[in-house]
């Protein structure tokens, strides 16, 4: 890495000690306060490298113009430049959308043809997101002090990977990272010591990988100054498990022995070091607190000194709050990042901010930032249902789908308006829809800040998996082909993700009636349990690994109501000021009073008998 002023050096990353928080805020004091300087020079070099790609030069042809990168280049979609993402994996050069070789390809959790999206990734781009989470650090350094003189008890780990044809690996981001020489080579910072050792981040096997991070993390509790995981949901996951077998960890804990179960030898190795030796009043404290009648505050009794705990509360983690602050005894939540396998993208500049306030200044250095515009809908007269917080935030706004729609550069961007993220990476997207539905709310120097409001064209979530409209229907539309086989009529349905308990799962609505009458037919429980299962086998790559290997989502269930519960649910959203001439059934459901007036005309309920089919494509 290069060192030197970013404004100068706008494509390098600045190198700095990240152990001098004052540097690193210096550095985003400069990238903030240059964004327009720092934006135009981005796009120049990343022009620059890859005009002669098989890509570009199509629309170039040889020109490194940026206004005609913007008015040949089109805004594209996944499935726009899926082949040549498939060409590379399948053993064709990475010159065909990269200058720079590409070195593996990072899976979404968006999905495409019912499999994760794969997007490109080079050698440097592990330097930039390096360079990125050095940069976490200063931000929480400067409103939370002593960080340097504990631990953090982060809980982090890898995912199933596989190998393409052309040999590269394809594997979620983050197992990317944690895989990578960047990570476990990484130098000395005294603000960034785990708690879990790196063979236990590293471990494959999920459940033995929990277990000794929660060991370690138990053991060394009164030096964890910070807890967390990526995801609210999985932080929740480690919760739970930590409930399920606390017993264990205790006698681990007051023998000063792994359990023999653990045969991960790296995990054994390490672990074994960290417990050293018998501690019976650890045990003793540990199972006073977890024998408790309530786990109310749990997070703050078994590790005193926290002061935060880390993870990602905005989107669709957002339902998590509440059970979160049930156990966090008043601990802040804090989301310090905004990233995607395309890209990071942004910081929490203000990071104890409460989880619906929190917005994200995007760094300008690490790609090209451009933006469609997204209306509210009514807003240019057009006729939309006005659902009012009934449905998922997805009908609220009119989405830019035209191909014309000019779009908005980062300094453009106006206070309050919406938008939808594209962007143009040094990895091989270029004027890529990211499908996040932003809000401007604020400028950190010339810097816009962002406050994430949706995945487009998502209605259900509980963990990674980002389930849209179209793939529900799809899903519903081959389960009741069940059901009509035996005379009985699928009338209407909806869906809401039930995250009351851990893990959350998905719930299906459905009004069903026997043909030729109006009456409730009787149900055979096999039968709609076949169609829980037949949901879930419709349903994408993603949601079938949360599902199956990850245990992160629980069996799928449908709630048979009875006759005239959706009139119901459309004289509620009549009254919410629905108009009653426009109304459609909304397919997804947020309102806590919606999924009451449902509830309470449940007359029978169904699971999933079985986890659905997945591995690793």
């Amino acid at each position: 890495m290069t060192r030197g002023n970013p404004c100068q050096l706008p494509g390098m990353l600045p190198n700095y000690d990240p152990n001098d928080s004052e540097a690193g805020m210096k550095i985003l004091e400069d990238l903030t306060e240059n964004v327009e300087q720092i934006q135009q020079r981005v796009l120049e070099e990343i022009i620059t490298r890859n005009a002669r790609t098989d890509y570009l030069k199509g629309f170039l042809d040889g020109q490194f113009d940026k206004q005609v990168f913007k008015k040949t280049v089109p805004v594209v979609n996944y499935e726009d430049i899926k082949p040549y993402i498939e060409r590379i994996a399948n053993g064709d050069s990475s010159n065909i959308i990269s200058a720079e070789p590409i070195i593996e390809l990072l899976t979404s959790s968006g999905t495409s043809g019912g499999q994760p999206k794969m997007m490109p990734s080079t050698a440097e781009d592990l330097h930039r997101k390096t360079f990125f989470y050095n940069l976490l650090v200063p931000v929480m350094t400067k409103y939370v002090d002593g960080l340097d003189e504990g631990k953090a008890m982060y809980l982090l780990f890898v995912k199933p990977e596989t190998k393409t044809p052309s040999g590269l690996m394809a594997r979620p981001v983050l197992t990317s990272y944690y895989k990578s020489n960047n990570f476990k080579n990484r130098p000395f910072n005294r603000f960034n010591v785990y708690t879990s050792p790196d063979e236990t981040i590293l471990c494959s096997d999920s459940k033995q990988s929990m277990y000794c991070q929660l060991l370690c993390g138990l053991v060394q509790r009164q030096e964890v100054l910070r807890v967390g995981a990526v995801f609210a949901s999985a932080f929740l996951r480690a919760i739970k498990f930590l409930e399920h077998n606390w017993k264990e960890l205790c006698s681990n804990t007051r023998t000063g022995h792994v359990s023999d179960w653990i045969t991960d030898p790296g995990c054994r190795k390490v672990v074994s070091l960290v417990l050293n030796k018998p501690r019976p009043e650890l045990a003793d404290l540990i199972e006073h607190e977890c024998n408790s009648k309530s786990w109310e505050g749990i997070i703050k009794k078994l590790w005193p000194r926290t002061k935060y705990i880390e993870v990602i509360v905005t989107g669709s983690m957002a339902q998590y709050v509440s059970t979160l602050e049930y156990y966090s005894g008043g601990i802040p939540l804090v989301s310090t990042m905004y990233a995607s396998s395309e890209c990071y993208f942004g910081i929490n500049f203000k990071p104890l901010s409460k989880p619906w306030d929190v917005s994200y200044t995007l760094i300008p250095n690490m790609a090209y930032f451009e933006f469609l515009p997204v209306k509210k809908k009514n807003e240019d007269g057009a006729q939309y249902v006005q659902c009012n917080g009934v449905c998922t935030e997805n009908c609220m706004e009119k989405e830019t789908e035209k191909e014309d729609v000019e779009t908005v550069e980062l300094v453009d961007v106006k206070l309050g308006q919406y938008y939808e993220l594209v962007v143009t990476t040094f990895t091989g997207l270029y004027r890529y829809r990211v499908g996040d539905i932003l809000m401007v709310t604020g400028f950190h120097n010339k810097a816009p800040q962002f406050r994430f409001v949706h995945r487009r064209n998502v209605v259900l979530s509980i963990d990674t998996d980002k389930t849209s409209e179209e793939d529900l229907l799809k899903a519903v539309t081959k389960a009741k082909v069940i059901v009509e086989s035996l005379g009985i009529l699928l009338i209407e349905y909806t869906s809401y993700a039930d995250t009351s308990s851990i893990p959350g799962h998905y719930v299906l609505f459905w009004e069903l009636t026997s043909k030729g009458n109006n009456h409730l037919p009787v149900l055979d429980p096999k039968i709609m349990e076949q169609c829980c299962s037949t949901v879930e086998e419709s349903l994408d790559s993603v949601y079938r690994r949360c599902r199956r290997k990850d245990n992160s989502i629980g069996p799928l269930e449908i709630r048979v109501v009875q006759h005239g519960t959706f009139d119901a649910l459309m004289d509620f959203c009549v009254s919410q000021g629905s108009s009653v001439n426009q109304y459609k059934t909304p397919r997804c459901i947020k309102s806590g009073e919606a999924i009451n007036i449902l509830d309470s005309r449940v007359v029978a309920r169904f699971f999933s008998q079985k986890a659905p089919f997945w591995e690793p494509v």
